[in-house]
């Protein structure tokens, strides 16, 4: 007799329902199979086992046990269980259903992200230490919250367990490390849990700085891509066990399985680094809202700036404005000017007369270094004069054999000569004529931080100058007399202090970027710098070098991001454009597009819109033969938000999925609902 004839079925619901991890969406389904009696204890629902599929073995979860089956063959045996650990609980098995249903994926692409890999050594830590015997907590001091309108009732609701939601628009000067530092201690006090995703890892830096203020190092948890195998897991189970109360991490910590969740946060939404970059491409926010309505947790969606998402989420009654009033505002903020960046604009300093600014700019520096504060000057990329454009008509210069923007190469000085060279495939063109107006003239129209630096140590010989960004960002700098030149999102705060003044320079090669969403991520990185300056009463100033009747420059001189998300809303609404309508975007070879959209049965008055290119820089996942296929297209699609409810988008695209797989369709094809950019 063999061994497997001889397996016994356990006593008591001998059938488990099992989700195979195969990553094929027409096998993204239960099967079931027997347990035996050995595996009676171990085989729970949420447990990982291995099971027989087609011949192979194959990693799997547990969903369910029953008594019986539909199956009208002979069941196989789970061959083995890998662990006892329940790592599938209940509440990820709801959330993972709905995000698939929401981004037309596959269970087991949503649960490779959620789950870490299995570390047998980290299954012998011991990670069941309640939360309050792993050190003091100091009581935090929730003070910061008063300052904004019904904060402190949002606060007791926090605490108290009533779920509530907002939208918080950051006080310029506040530290929102500190804020939700509180918040969060507050909380886990009480019993509950409480996780934050911020977009990256300095925001991480900062956050654990703030809360090891209050708590001891062992009582924060932090989830980051940076981990070890061995470290990830063991923190996934210290969570899972709750000691793990309080949790902060990036991207794929939105999923931690806190226990008794009772506060969420997401930091700067808009983030690209919060969206899976592989499929289904979720998003963290998504994570979040859906976690907050499965699990009636509180959510903050906190921001300095505000996407149109969150906007519309108030707007709609699901969240609620956290926002300081005007003279809380008014008090807080600097002094904000803007100034025409054009030739005839500009007021060239008698003494920097190879710089690019306005005389008011170099008044602004003198100011806050004669005061012995440090200045800030944000640029939008790193390195010397990054991009061409035409010296006549300012059209972006492109290479003729790629079309890529034209740069120049990195030079020792400005003196050293240099030729105009493609960003993109890297050859010379030394003799490039403009394809709008055939001019031969050149200027740089993004000088990055190298030149600009150069350029005020020559203004200003006698001051320090620092550089962050690329591969050197800095945390901190020192107060007192020095410029920063940095690139968005690496802006150093000081210690013990705050910049005198600020220059946001090159703006429009901001708000001139083919993006859909290029008007409000610009606003966010000028209001996260601005935020580190002094308020005007101590002198601090922000000069920004562009048009003033723009609307983000205007936002950010009235310190207006509400009323800059709800216009950047409204004007959505006019075009159909996300988050007014569902949109999924569709890449791939043209005869596999046309054949998937022949057999998706869309929801009503959907809009097929395209084809067209796909995106500068964006390409097909996998291998793909762009030579025998053609090259590659994307079609978008639109459907109304009031007839795409309960995810009716997301469950047609991948149905349609399912029946391109069974028709031997190869060709690589991404499908993405509602991307951060359409184009």
């Amino acid at each position: 007799m063999s061994a497997s004839t001889a397996r016994v079925p356990a006593p008591t619901r001998p059938v488990a329902r099992v989700l195979p991890l195969l990553g094929l969406s027409p096998l993204d389904r239960l099967f079931d199979y027997k347990v035996d009696a050995t595996q009676d204890d171990a085989a729970q629902p949420g447990t990982r086992i291995r099971v027989y599929f087609s011949g192979r073995l194959t990693d799997a979860l547990i969903i369910a046990r029953g008594d019986t089956t539909d199956y009208p063959g002979e069941l196989a045996w789970i061959k083995n269980v890998i662990s006892p650990e329940v790592v599938y609980p209940p509440q990820m098995r709801q959330l993972t259903d709905a995000l698939c249903d929401r981004y037309a994926g596959i269970r087991s692409d949503i649960i490779r992200a959620a789950i870490p890999s299995r570390h047998a050594r980290a299954e012998e830590s011991d990670t069941t230490t309640p939360w309050d015997e792993l050190g003091e907590v100091e009581e935090p001091d929730l003070s910061a919250w008063s300052a904004y309108r019904h904060g402190k009732s949002f606060v007791d609701a926090v605490i108290g367990g009533t779920t509530a939601r907002a939208a918080w628009q950051i006080l310029p000067g506040d530290s929102w490390a500190d804020a939700l530092a509180a918040l969060a201690v507050k909380t886990v006090m009480g019993d509950g849990g409480a996780l934050i995703v911020v977009p990256d890892q300095g925001d991480v830096d900062k956050l654990e700085a703030a809360l090891r203020k209050l708590v001891s190092a062992k009582q924060i948890t932090v989830l980051t891509a940076s981990l070890g195998p061995q470290a990830r897991y063991r923190r996934f189970l210290s969570v899972l066990h709750g000691q793990g109360r309080l949790v902060i991490g990036t991207r794929s910590a939105a999923f931690a399985p806190v226990n008794n969740l009772k506060l969420a946060v997401i930091l700067n939404d808009g983030d690209d680094s919060l969206v899976d970059p592989r499929a289904p491409y979720v998003h963290a926010r998504e994570v979040l809202t859906t976690r907050s309505v499965i699990e009636g947790c509180s959510l903050i969606m906190a921001g300095h700036a505000r996407t149109p998402e969150v906007q519309l989420m108030v707007q709609q009654g699901w969240a609620h404005d956290l926002v300081g009033s005007r003279d809380t505002i008014r008090m807080r903020m600097p002094r904000i000017h803007a100034v025409a960046d054009t030739d005839t604009a500009l007021e060239r300093d008698p003494h920097a007369r190879t710089a690019r600014l306005p005389k008011i700019a170099f008044e602004a520096v003198r100011r806050a270094l004669d005061a012995d504060k440090p200045v800030l000057i944000q640029v939008p990329r790193k390195g010397y004069v990054p991009v061409l454009a035409c010296g006549n008509c300012v059209a972006v210069a492109r290479c003729r054999h790629c079309n890529g923007p034209l740069g120049l190469p990195t030079a020792g000085s400005a003196d050293e000569a240099a030729v105009p060279t493609c960003r993109w495939c890297g050859r010379p063109d030394p003799r490039h004529r403009c394809n709008e107006c055939g001019s031969t003239k050149l200027r740089a129209i993004v000088l990055g931080t190298d030149r600009t630096a150069e350029e005020f140590g020559r203004a200003f010989p006698k001051v320090p100058i620092e550089l962050s960004g690329g591969n050197k960002i800095l945390d901190t700098v020192n107060d007192g007399a020095r410029i920063v030149v940095a690139t968005p999102g690496a802006e150093p705060t000081v210690t013990d202090g705050s910049y005198g003044a600020l220059l946001l320079l090159d703006t429009w090669a901001l708000l001139r970027r083919p993006d859909l969403r290029a008007t409000e991520d610009t606003l966010h990185k000028w209001a996260a710098a601005s935020s580190l300056v002094a308020p005007h009463h101590k002198g601090g100033e922000v000069v920004v070098v562009a048009p003033s009747g723009l609307m983000p420059v205007q936002a950010l001189i009235r310190w207006d991001m509400v009323r800059a998300a709800a216009i950047e809303l409204d004007q959505r609404a006019e075009v159909d454009f996300p988050p007014t309508v569902h949109m999924a975007a569709l890449d791939g070879a043209a005869a596999s597009l046309e054949k998937y959209l022949g057999l998706v049965e869309l929801p009503p008055n959907a809009e097929i819109l395209g084809p067209v290119d796909l995106p500068p820089g964006v390409t097909l996942p996998g291998e793909y033969d762009e030579r025998r296929y053609g090259p590659p297209q994307r079609y978008l699609i639109r459907v109304p938000l009031a007839e795409s409810r309960r995810y009716a988008l997301g469950k047609a695209l991948r149905a349609g999925l399912v029946k391109l797989y069974l028709q031997r369709d190869n060709l690589p094809l991404r499908v993405q609902v509602d991307p951060l950019h359409v184009g």
